[in-house]
């Protein structure tokens, strides 16, 4: 009866997304339908909102078992095995929000749909900054810092900036040995599809930073077309490690001015903090943790 009550304060809390309206119609307080819920969740080790101080979503597991009691409240104790179930065999979708940049981490997603076939994984590429809870993502990747409280974070890998560009257009333009060379030479830059503003190229001269008004031979907001140019000998471009490896190992790309280029950033992979994570979303910390950036040494 305890789990019949649990699921009959789930549904309310759902239908209304509110403790409170749920706890009127029950004739309890929020407390206990919260209570309630609590234990429920606990009981079915998987997590059935998402809150926030604004909003209440149902995560997909709850839709799965609010899907479920509608449908007739006799079936509870198979829902309840369903559910426990997924604990040992991670399955259904994954929302997942990712840099327009994550593109170029196609092969570990790739490498991830084959090792998961039982996870449906829903790609949202965009550069602004999404609300992982109101949302209703699973997870976000990032580059930098993210400071909030709602949200667990894991480091995937670090990465670097490098100035580079063709053979065949240094063969001709020649090297630039001073970052003030770079003022004679063709840039390719990336504007940020977020505010508009062109990327700092991290240039150094000793220990301090410079500020250089770069020639704007090409812009783009993303970084495909940039690699693109720069491998067709149209300039110089500044890119992250990780997106040229294959050009570097070739040698269709190389760098230049690398004792005065200082970068380094770091991927995170963001979710909703929780006593609980599913199934699904661990399996994904983990495997992309282990395989975006390679053998690569990762920070903690």
């Amino acid at each position: 009866m305890d789990s019949l009550g649990s699921l009959q304060a789930f549904v309310q809390a759902a239908d209304a997304r509110s403790f409170t309206i749920a706890g009127h119609k029950l004739g309890v307080s929020s407390s206990a339908v919260g209570k309630a819920i609590a234990r429920l969740e606990e009981r079915l080790g998987v997590r059935l909102f998402h809150r926030s101080t604004r909003t209440m979503t149902l995560t997909p597991e709850g839709e799965l078992l609010l899907e479920r009691c509608r449908r007739i409240f006799a079936e509870v104790e198979a829902a309840e095995l369903e559910l426990a179930q997924t604990r040992g065999a991670p399955r259904g979708k994954l929302r997942v929000s990712m840099p327009i940049v994550g593109m170029l981490m196609m092969p570990a997603l790739t490498a991830f749909m084959r090792a998961h076939p039982a996870i449906e994984l829903e790609l949202d590429f965009t550069d602004r900054l999404v609300d992982v809870i109101e949302e209703g993502f699973d997870a976000v990747v990032r580059a930098g810092e993210i400071d909030d409280s709602r949200l667990m974070s894991r480091a995937l890998g670090t990465f670097h900036l490098l100035l580079v560009g063709a053979p065949a257009y240094f063969a001709k333009a020649g090297t630039p040995r001073e970052p003030g060379d770079l003022l004679e030479h063709a840039c390719l830059q990336h504007r940020f599809a977020t505010n508009g503003k062109l990327e700092r190229w991290p240039l150094r001269r000793g220990r301090k930073d410079l500020d250089l008004e770069l020639p704007t031979t090409a812009v783009a907001n993303t970084i495909e077309p940039l690699i693109e140019m720069a491998t067709q000998g149209l300039g110089i471009a500044c890119l992250p490690d990780f997106a040229i490896r294959r050009q570097l190992r070739e040698g269709t790309l190389v760098t230049v001015l690398d004792r005065h280029v200082h970068h380094a950033g770091v991927f995170r992979l963001l979710w909703p903090s929780s006593r609980y994570v599913s199934p699904k979303l661990r399996v994904f910390v983990d495997f992309m943790a282990r395989h975006l950036f390679g053998s690569r040494e990762r920070q903690p």
